[in-house]
């Protein structure tokens, strides 16, 4: 790294680093506002000079990232190969800045600058290809460029290098220093628990959800998604919410976060669900300290950390039996007639119903996560090179009906469902299932100091709840590392034994007991 044998001078130099950061997180925030856009409001006739605008936005960031002056600065710092977080004289915090930035710094270092514009290039013009073929439900036609955002991303998975799995590499932008072979056995463990549950549950009496298909107008959905955002400690005044194709959650400041959703008048769960799962992302971003807010700290300790915060409130809020004793009289207000005759414990186990489902993002608690090691299979594959884009449905239909036991008929319905691979974003789909992992893990630890969440969710307490989290996660953002900060939190490491404790007894009270 450039200049990493100059001598230590902590003195001064974390003024200039911190200077640094603040215009490096500056024209990331910018980079954030095109793509924001771009998923709500640009004119369809942008889509060709947005990818260049992106192209050259990210290019910029790069070169800063990697620049000799940053590793200068981070030298005279004291970071190296042996002390990656500078100078014992530092602080805490600076030290926290100068093992991000130097870890950022040596990663950027490795990929050339071209290949990162012809990345961002093809992830703009990806994704405007992706809502087409959706739209159309016309893989084929996406076809070019996924096999071209495939073939990018394994040259970059080449550049940044890796010790035993080129698929590490790209896991490694989403959920640092976490590996595919600890992912594979977290998913293989997963899979033994739940899929006999699923069957467990498929063999009882079901429950009926048909009330959730009636009339929903998309007006009193977002009447009733803004009363509880308010109440939940959703800022109006440092956050948004729009709609996009796809539910999104992005930072484009210290205090604007914006979040997106999608509604479907005929659906219930499609725009509720999504709202709280990315308010939950919001709230997370909106949460870190005031040291480290507008700097490149500013930001998820790892995706699963991100994730584990929108499945909290998607699920075990909003999907928990205090939530809806509190806000159910609200939503047959707002639906009298969709809701005739449906009682609050029949819409309660409506919402929670175990069904395999064809939508990830509507997917239920229990088999939520066989829709990600479904996609970690398959993305997995194709970074191996043993799958072609081309045999990508065929292979997703053989997956889903393994794993889900049923099969799209329409690729609208599966393998152009989701957005991430249209961006590039090979490797990011683990950190949802390993979110929920975190998740449940966190609430043990909090009704083990605190009592029971659900009691505080029927009285509507959300601000103890918030503060919690606030504390003990979120003001950190990435200054901790993801396996520190979940062991600092629970004492533990991270397992799935949370997770299945928590599935086994609330769905078991709404399926096994009768």
């Amino acid at each position: 790294m450039a200049g990493a044998m100059a001598s230590t001078e902590p003195d001064g130099v974390m003024d200039k680093i911190r200077a640094y950061d603040r215009e490096l997180a500056l024209l990331k925030h910018g980079t954030a506002l095109l793509q924001w856009d771009q998923e709500t409001y640009m004119p369809s006739a942008a889509a060709e000079e947005r990818a260049e605008q992106l192209g050259l936005f990210e290019t910029l960031v790069h070169d800063r990232v990697a620049s000799d002056e940053l590793g200068d600065l981070l030298a005279r710092a004291g970071a190296g190969p042996d002390s990656p977080s500078g100078a014992e004289t530092l602080s805490g915090l600076e030290q926290a800045l100068v093992r991000h930035l130097y870890r950022e710094h040596a990663l950027a270092r490795r990929v050339p600058r071209e290949l990162v514009g012809r990345l961002a290039r093809a992830a703009s013009a990806g994704q405007v290809a992706w809502k087409a073929a959706r739209e159309h439900d016309d893989f084929e036609a996406f076809t070019p460029s996924l096999e071209g955002l495939l073939a990018l991303s394994i040259e970059r998975a080449e550049c940044l290098g890796y010790s035993e799995h080129r698929y590490d590499a790209l896991l490694d932008q989403y959920e640092p220093y976490t590996r595919t072979a600890e992912v594979r056995r977290v998913f293989e463990e997963l899979e033994r628990e739940l899929v006999p549950l699923a069957a467990e549950i498929a063999q009882a009496p079901q429950v009926d959800s048909a009330f959730l298909y009636g009339e929903y107008p998309e007006s009193r959905q977002a009447e009733f998604a803004t009363r509880v955002l308010e109440d939940i400690g959703w800022p109006a005044d440092r956050g948004r919410l729009d709609c996009s194709a796809h539910p999104f959650t992005i930072g484009l400041g210290r205090d604007d976060v914006r979040i997106t959703a999608r509604y479907d008048r005929n659906f219930f769960n499609t725009g509720f669900f999504s709202i709280l799962h990315e308010a939950g992302h919001g709230l997370y971003e909106l949460g870190f300290e005031e040291q480290i807010r507008g700097s490149t700290l500013a930001d998820g300790a790892s995706l699963g950390i991100h994730e584990s915060q929108s499945r909290f409130w998607e699920n075990l809020v909003g999907r928990s039996r205090g939530f809806w004793r509190r806000y159910y009289p609200r939503v047959r207000e707002l639906f009298p007639k969709t809701l005739e005759g449906v009682d609050e414990e029949r819409f309660y186990c409506g919402v929670n119903e175990v069904k395999p489902s064809l939508i990830r993002v509507e997917a239920d608690e229990v088999t939520y996560c066989l829709h990600i090691i479904m996609r970690f299979r398959l993305e997995l594959a194709l970074v191996e090179n043993s799958l072609t884009v081309k045999d990508l449905p065929d292979a997703w239909h053989e997956e889903s009906c393994r794993l889900l036991g049923i099969v799209p008929e329409r690729d609208a319905d599966g393998v152009l469902q989701d957005v991430h691979w249209a961006m590039g974003g090979f490797g990011y789909f683990p950190t949802y299932a390993l979110g929920n992992l975190y998740a449940a893990q966190f609430t043990e630890t909090f009704e083990r100091e605190h009592g029971a969440l659900e009691s505080y969710l029927e009285r509507g307490e959300f601000e103890p709840v918030l503060g919690w989290l606030q504390e003990r996660l979120h003001r950190h953002g990435a200054a901790k590392p993801a396996d520190e900060l979940v062991n600092s939190v629970t004492g533990a490491p991270l397992t799935a034994d949370a997770y299945m404790r928590y599935l086994r007894a609330k769905f078991r009270d709404i399926y096994l007991t009768a």
